[in-house]
């Protein structure tokens, strides 16, 4: 009988590939003859892992014992890596004597990074082992590959404004492999661009598809994530038709990644899902999302996924459950909180408790929860939403500036961060901005600006640079030196934003000329912009000025000039009756009474006889005048009329 040791050797130089199973049942054979035979147990681990078996590598790990273990500190984290045990994989790399300066272990630390969220860590150690260079053949497309999916992470968790400006931007090599074409349209998912996304994707497949290093498993299996990722694209976009159309040449049970697999269930309920049974789909979503601890999705994925589950039940009217669950995860969470995921609970919790109402009905509702939730963030902005969607902008400004006064006063340090978030600052511009209150926006932006600029890390791009844009706009110095300073920091977290670069060159133009004269060799001449511009057709022109919204109050204007505030009287336009002719002489009698004009003529009996009476020729009453007793006066009587001599007819006898 051969050697087992001698047959492990043998084979492993010969190895390839493909020969984990044969390895590791050589592995096996040499450690049942000698169970202390270090090599062998450390190729039946590297078998294992090579296998996809994590948790028997980490079984084996434990049974060599601690020499083992010391050998094969590289094999063990990444197999606590790949089970799920993520808090373990980094202790294990912490305590690895060598991990920080070691590519290998450096590699295995950013995957634990990017599973584990913390895609800040992850982008930086692979920008870090991408500029150092020297590594195995390869081994650079596999970090591209890997640093524009951290990017693109970064945008989906709203950190997009980390990344450096020249890496938001895909270059032209970054269209030359699917993977990275792949990564780059995700990242201008994540940032609402879905023309790019859908080309980027396009892209994706035709690489993918033409590509000769791939069998046609391998392909299969790499088209069906750009193809669930590009049917989302579609119903984003408004094409549900072509969107509808792509779902349905998807297998879900073909796709081999459980959350891709969840994550396409969803996206084919989610595509017209009005025309079906909210509780058959309900049941169907539930079975589909069910996943091990090993293979969960990121929680933004998760946190959409939870908010169409309760959309569900909502259409389930299910709403006490909802409510219920809702405002238990509201009051075990820290508010207020710039968290998206909680402030989208407080827009459900609010849905549950009015039974999908709106209008006044819906706000008579809950505004008492507010009162009993007054840092729901979510809550909050549900009410001011409804408080614009009924044309009023005032009492849901007077709410939020009660929440930020309340936040200003607090000690907690969290909640300064939260008063100046970007979402609370831009619904104030934006009420300030229907109230055409313009000094009140250039001041919300010039506290939040410095607020964040106080902060070491990287701050919100966009927010700082609406504001010092919106500063550079004011005629006093301490607002252009604001800006300046705001565009200062933006400077600093990037030197190749060019529109930082102009805001600090226009901010410190006519105040510090040494601070820009670095940065003017970078901008576009005056004479590059100007050209082809008609100067003298623009001059006669004139200014075109921006008309400013006037302020929604109701109050009366104060006194001016009395001779200016006359109300100038309109003459009325004289109205001609329907039958009136022109040359025609009026009616003189047109402006009495009918019954007194001469043209009147009674109708009935009793208007004939006053007729008669009133006419020519009629009966004529006598009339005799009595005069009252003591000199009162007179009054006019009729005078009655005897009839035979004013004797009374006798009675006859009977």
């Amino acid at each position: 009988m051969s050697d087992p040791a001698a047959t492990l050797a043998s084979l492993l130089r010969s190895s390839t590939i493909q020969d984990h199973d044969e390895v590791l049942k050589a592995a096996n054979a040499a450690i049942k003859a000698s169970k202390g035979n270090l090599r062998a147990q450390h190729t039946r681990v590297v078998a294992l892992l090579k296998l996809d078996r994590f948790d028997d590598a980490l079984r084996a790990l434990a049974e060599g014992g601690d020499s083992l273990e010391k050998e094969c500190q590289l094999e063990k984290t990444y197999a606590l890596y790949k089970s799920g045990q993520l808090e373990d994989a980094q202790k294990a790399v912490a305590s690895a004597p060598g991990s920080k300066s070691q590519r290998a272990f450096r590699h295995v630390a950013a995957q634990i990074s990017y599973r584990a969220e913390n895609f800040q860590d992850a982008a930086a150690t692979y920008r870090n082992l991408l500029n150092e260079g020297g590594g195995l053949a390869g081994e650079e497309n596999d970090l591209k590959i890997n640093l524009l999916a951290a990017n693109a992470q970064l945008e989906w968790n709203g950190l997009g404004h980390v990344v450096d400006v020249q890496e938001r931007q895909p270059s032209r090599q970054d269209l030359e492999a699917f993977e990275t074409a792949y990564n780059a349209a995700c990242a201008y998912i994540a940032r609402g661009d879905f023309t790019r996304a859908s080309v980027l994707l396009k892209r994706a497949r035709d690489l993918c598809e033409a590509s000769e290093d791939l069998s046609a498993d391998e392909k299969k299996a790499e088209l069906l994530p750009i193809m669930v990722q590009h049917a989302y694209v579609l119903s984003r976009s408004g094409k549900n038709t072509e969107a509808a159309a792509l779902q349905k040449s998807i297998v879900l049970s073909e796709i081999p990644e459980a959350p891709t697999r969840a994550v396409a269930q969803n996206n084919q309920v989610a595509i017209g899902a009005g025309e079906r049974n909210p509780y058959l789909t309900k049941r169907l979503t539930e079975s589909a999302t069910a996943l091990p601890d090993s293979q969960k999705l990121f929680e933004y994925q998760a946190s959409v996924l939870r908010r169409n589950r309760y959309a569900l039940e909502l259409q389930a009217q299910k709403f006490q459950g909802v409510e219920s669950s809702t405002r238990s995860q509201i009051l075990g969470a820290t508010i207020p909180t710039a968290s998206v995921d909680v402030a989208n609970l407080g827009v459900i919790s609010a849905a549950a408790h009015t039974r999908l109402g709106t209008g006044k009905v819906a706000l008579k509702q809950i505004l008492p929860m507010l009162e009993r939730r007054p840092n729901d963030v979510g809550l909050l902005l549900t009410i001011i939403q409804l408080y614009v969607q009924m044309q009023s902008p005032g009492p849901a400004l007077a709410l939020l500036e009660t929440f930020l006064q309340r936040l200003e006063t607090a000690t907690a340090p969290d909640h300064e961060d939260v008063r100046f978030a970007p979402g609370l600052v831009a619904a104030a511009v934006a009420l300030y901005r229907l109230q055409g209150r313009q000094n009140s926006i250039r001041m919300e932006l010039a506290r939040a600006s410095a607020h964040w600029r106080s902060r070491s890390e990287p701050s919100s791009t966009s927010l700082l640079r609406e504001a010092g844009v919106e500063l550079l706009r004011s005629s006093n110095p301490e607002d252009l030196a604001a800006a300046g300073a705001t565009f200062e920091k933006l400077v600093a977290q990037s030197e190749n934003d060019m529109t930082a670069i102009a805001g600090l060159v226009a901010s410190f133009a006519t105040s510090d000329y040494a601070k820009v004269e670095p940065y003017l060799q970078g901008l576009t001449t005056v004479e590059r912009l100007a050209a082809g511009a008609n100067v003298q057709a623009l001059i006669d022109a004139g200014v075109a000025a921006i008309p400013v919204p006037v302020p929604m109050s109701k109050k009366r204007a104060a006194d001016g000039d009395p001779e200016k505030d006359k109300a100038v009287k309109r003459r009325r336009k004289k109205r001609l009756p329907k039958n009136y002719e022109e040359g025609k002489q009026p009616d003189p009698e047109r402006w009495l009474p009918l019954r007194d004009r001469s043209t009147y003529r009674p109708k009935g009996k009793k208007g004939k006889k006053r007729a008669q009476e009133a006419t020519q020729g009629g009966m004529v009453k006598q009339e005799e005048t009595l005069e009252l007793v003591g000199g009162a006066g007179a009054v006019k009587v009729e005078k009655a009329t005897g009839g035979q001599g004013g004797k009374k007819k006798k009675k006859g006898k009977k």
